[in-house]
């Protein structure tokens, strides 16, 4: 596997490609001031990009003593990929990335699919992990309203995704998707909110029809039956493991989230009052809530 780096090497936040062994390539930045330090791992969520995290890099204290690695999980966003994505792609990715910058371990966190990215990298690469942060995880046994509706047609969505990618492969595909920069949605969405809108308006997130303007729909239909698929074996996770769980959550029940995540041998589990877009609703105190915690593992681990 090798790797392009496309800004010049005096900027600290460098756009980086992995090209792999498979064909893919891997679109991610590195936010790295310095000599390589202990690396933030942020996997962003289904028919999403490395963008859900541009807020969070450019305002979190952790940027003066953490590198911060996002990227764009193949098949979405600048990893644009028409062919297989799951979690065993995804997982082999990040662990290819932490073994070309160099990382022996990274703490991870993730978003949605991304949580449960993390937790599967968790139990896929245990040596590569040294903590875990799980915003608005999603265990199937928890799933509600529409999340667990997907769930109950996830038997359909496999032969709909193997025609998708027979065509595709083809040549039979969209040659152009709809740009997506999550952090002026979300700039626009809770300048509304603010304004009176109502919470409606975060249906926009949810909307499979816009979702697929800027996601691939083989990678759309792949990305579902992820999400909804059962989680490793919790309890034999052992690294550390901070989850931010939304109060109002419509996706999935809280109370069943935090009994299930009790599997975790060491999981605190913090709640916000969201209903599922915790970096949309409650940016700030997620920030807070993840510099407090990474600075705690921090002194537990020197102390």
């Amino acid at each position: 596997m090798t790797r392009g780096v496309e800004d010049e090497c005096q900027r600290t936040d460098i756009a980086r490609t992995l090209w792999a062994s498979d064909g893919a390539v891997i679109a991610y930045r590195l936010w790295q001031p310095g000599a390589p330090r202990q690396v933030l791992a942020l996997l962003h969520g289904l028919a999403s990009n490395m963008s859900r995290w541009s807020e969070f890099v450019n305002r979190t204290i952790l940027r003066d003593s953490w590198d911060l690695l996002r990227l764009d999980l193949r098949g979405h966003g600048l990893s644009l990929y028409r062919g297989r994505v799951g979690m065993d792609e995804w997982a082999a990715d990040l662990a290819a990335i932490l073994d070309l910058e160099g990382y022996p371990r990274a703490l991870v966190a993730g978003h949605c699919l991304g949580a449960n990215i993390a937790v599967e990298f968790a139990a896929r690469y245990p040596g590569k992990v040294s903590g875990l942060v799980l915003i608005e995880p999603m265990p199937r046994e928890a799933l509600t309203g529409r999340m667990r509706q997907m769930a109950r047609l996830r038997p359909l969505f496999v032969p709909a995704m193997w025609l998708i990618r027979a065509l595709n492969a083809l040549g039979i595909h969209r040659r152009r998707l709809a740009p997506l920069n999550l952090e002026e949605l979300d700039r626009e969405t809770r300048a509304a909110l603010s304004a009176g809108a109502s919470d409606a308006l975060l249906e926009q997130y949810v909307s499979p029809w816009l979702d697929l303007r800027t996601t691939p729909s083989a990678t759309y239909l792949q990305a579902l039956i992820a999400v909804s698929g059962r989680l490793p074996d919790l309890s034999a996770i052992t690294t550390p493991v901070l989850a931010l769980l939304s109060t109002r959550s419509t996706f999935s029940d809280p109370v069943l989230t935090v009994e299930l995540l009790a599997r975790f041998s060491d999981c605190q589990v913090v709640k916000l009052d969201a209903q599922h877009w915790i970096p949309t609703e409650q940016p700030d105190a997620m920030r807070r809530a993840i510099e407090d915690w990474c600075m705690g593992l921090r002194s537990r681990r020197s102390a």
